[in-house]
């Protein structure tokens, strides 16, 4: 059984950093696109960060002050969040795509972030 467990949510000035991180079990994060997204209120889910391999990206809006990042020792995977401005305020997801799967086989349940002064 495949669970991916987010924390590292809370409540943050503006300007602040928080750090998220994604334990998974039953999949392994170094074999597989781990990705986070966000969803605010309103608003559709958005992609944050992704990372597969080698190699890791961004939307726009997070470029420079997000890092996401994995420990494939301990099977988890972070995103470093920086200079928080209030409309970055979600829920944020881990998720997990299989090699060659279309979309997303695997969501966690979700951390919350608060931005607010």
């Amino acid at each position: 059984q495949v669970q991916l467990v987010e924390s590292g949510g809370g409540l943050v000035q503006p300007g602040g950093s928080l750090r998220l991180s994604c334990a998974a079990s039953g999949i392994s994060v170094s074999n597989n696109l781990m990705g986070w997204h966000r969803q605010a209120p309103g608003k559709q889910r958005e992609v944050v960060a992704i990372t597969s391999g080698g190699s890791t990206s961004y939307a726009d809006f997070v470029k420079g002050r997000f890092t996401i990042s994995r420990d494939n020792a301990k099977n988890t995977v972070y995103l470093q969040m920086n200079s928080l401005k209030p409309e970055d305020a979600a829920v944020y997801y881990c998720a997990a795509r299989r090699p060659g799967r279309p979309s997303y086989d695997y969501w966690g349940q979700g951390t919350q972030v608060t931005v607010s002064s």
